[in-house]
């Protein structure tokens, strides 16, 4: 039985794991292989138990409340700090969807001979009318499938001239030279491990499950909220499954691009079509096809999860309706920020930052924002008037503020650095 219920649960964390790997978390893995070497592989280790530690407390929020993130925020704490919080994410996300696009349209121009911009208004058109017209669901099952590209990045490991003793090394010994360009790279792939959007998608993607399936949650003395233990257990481990599926490709996507692009002094990359050349190894002359479908795989599964997790962010401010099972016409305003956050980051795409360094920036813009709502997070998934026997145990609590120090202080220290 409670192996049957632990599968019947998967399903949130897995697509937030998948959508952790975005084409800024792609470009940003990329860029630290080719930079560093295998020198940041250890990173994925420690990142693991902290994302970990703040998407649990993000699910457990939701799935005993039955609130979003923001609705909770609104409803335990004072105005600013959900004005702070929704601001945040709106920000970081908008950014980090520009990004996205433009990568999108940048790894199209490998394959098709089209122009930036005309690839960048396509594809948000495209993404706006499909997250507005199709239920995000439905068609998230099938992109997954694209998205299995990126296990080529694991497949170039066997192929490839890798290192395995500096990557055994370099994974159990941390180093790191302290400068300001390393430090801008470890809150880059810190910012695109433990992201916003995250926090409120997770929560959200909680909800919509608990809404599919409300004579799995009855409600009794024992179990006020409706949640058993057998609900958690199952929750934990879907969360864990999905961290864990997304640190392994970050792991893989960094020692592949040292393997290759750093192996070749490629220590910059200014181009998607660099990016690409990690993937030669066992692509040869498709690589440029393989790197393509990898990043509309997790473009169009990530970029409507930014969207939507800001659409439900701004919905829970205000009391509007919410769901993307919903048609449009029910919830009219909802949509209507999935709309104008699109429109905005298609703007972005023309303040002239070439695509891949859109991506780092975006990731670095992840990094920054994090902490804040970290913090309120830990607050929130501790109060035990909120969560009562689902307030976090004594490890959640030191994992998240670990996270948190960890998160607040790299910004610190980037700028005191050389």
């Amino acid at each position: 039985m409670a192996a049957r219920d632990f599968f019947k649960r998967l399903g949130p964390g897995i697509v937030t794991g998948a959508a952790d790997d975005d084409p800024s978390g792609i470009g940003t893995y990329s860029q630290a292989g080719a930079a560093a070497g295998y020198g940041f592989l250890w990173s994925a280790v420690w990142l693991l138990p902290l994302a970990f530690a703040v998407q649990e407390a993000c699910a457990r929020l939701a799935l005993v409340t039955g609130k979003g993130l923001a609705a909770i925020i609104k409803a335990r704490m004072p105005r600013w700090v959900l004005v702070v919080a929704v601001l945040l994410v709106a920000v970081a996300n908008t950014v980090n969807i520009a990004a996205d696009l433009a990568s999108m349209a940048a790894a199209f121009q490998l394959i098709v001979p089209i122009n930036q911009a005309i690839g960048v208004i396509g594809f948000a058109m495209i993404l706006a009318i499909t997250e507005i017209t199709i239920p995000y669901h439905r068609y998230s099952k099938a992109l997954r499938w694209l998205c299995l590209s990126l296990l080529a990045y694991v497949a170039v490991l066997f192929v490839a001239k890798v290192d395995w003793a500096q990557v055994g090394l370099s994974t159990a010994i941390p180093r790191f030279d302290f400068t300001k360009a390393s430090f801008e790279l470890l809150i880059a792939l810190a910012g695109t491990t433990i992201s916003p959007y995250l926090f409120f998608w997770q929560a959200a993607e909680e909800i919509e499950e608990r809404k599919q399936r409300p004579a799995d949650f009855e409600i009794d003395n024992d179990h006020p909220s409706g949640v058993n233990e057998s609900h958690v257990r199952a929750m934990r481990g879907d969360v864990f499954s999905g961290m864990l599926t997304g640190v392994f490709i970050m792991f893989a996507i960094m020692a592949t691009s040292a393997a290759t692009l750093n192996a070749q002094g490629i220590v910059n990359i200014q181009t998607a079509e660099e990016a690409a050349q990690a993937l030669r190894p066992i692509a040869g002359d498709f690589a440029g096809l393989l790197f393509l479908l990898g990043i509309l795989g997790v473009g169009l599964l990530s970029i409507p999860v930014l969207a939507g997790s800001t659409a439900y962010a701004i919905a829970e401010t205000f009391g509007w309706r919410e769901s993307l099972e919903l048609a449009p016409r029910q919830a009219k305003a909802f949509y209507g920020v999935i709309v104008v956050s699109m429109f905005i980051a298609l703007s972005l795409n023309f303040v002239g930052i070439a695509p891949i360094k859109f991506l780092l920036v975006a990731a670095v813009l992840n990094g920054l924002s994090a902490p804040i709502l970290m913090v309120i997070v830990w607050f929130l998934a501790k109060d035990k008037n909120l969560l009562g026997k689902w307030a976090s145990p004594i490890w959640s609590k030191i994992l998240l503020a670990l996270a948190t120090l960890a998160m607040g202080s790299l910004p610190v220290f980037w700028l005191l650095s050389k």
